[in-house]
């Protein structure tokens, strides 16, 4: 079974930066997508990003202009790249693999301070 392992994840002030990273245990090649999802408290889980296995990407309107998703294959890890954070970007955030089976990590905690 494929397991997805997220880190990245903090505390960090209005304004600041970081980098959520996840490493499936398999190879990268074997998901026609994978995505970032995020879930705040008393809220659904929602779309953040996602990326085909042909580039192809789509983003949330919220997050749009300030964060960015990408992989390197080589490092056979997805990325998500979070600037210009907002206390409203609050959440677990979660990895997403869709292939012969969609597989979730176990999510990572970002909070934005006002």
């Amino acid at each position: 079974q494929v397991q997805l392992v997220e880190s990245g994840g903090g505390l960090v002030q209005a304004g600041g930066s970081l980098r959520l990273s996840c490493v499936p245990s398999g190879s990268i090649f074997a998901f026609n997508i994978m995505a970032w999802y995020r879930q705040a408290p008393g809220k659904q889980r929602e779309l953040v990003a996602l990326m085909t296995n042909l580039g192809g990407t789509t983003y949330a309107d919220s997050v749009k202009g300030r964060f960015t998703i990408s992989r390197d294959n080589a490092k056979n890890t997805l990325y998500l790249q979070m600037n210009s954070l907002k206390p409203e970007d609050t959440a677990v955030y979660y990895c997403n693999a869709r292939g012969p089976v969609t597989t979730w990590g176990q999510g990572t905690q970002v909070t934005v301070s006002s």
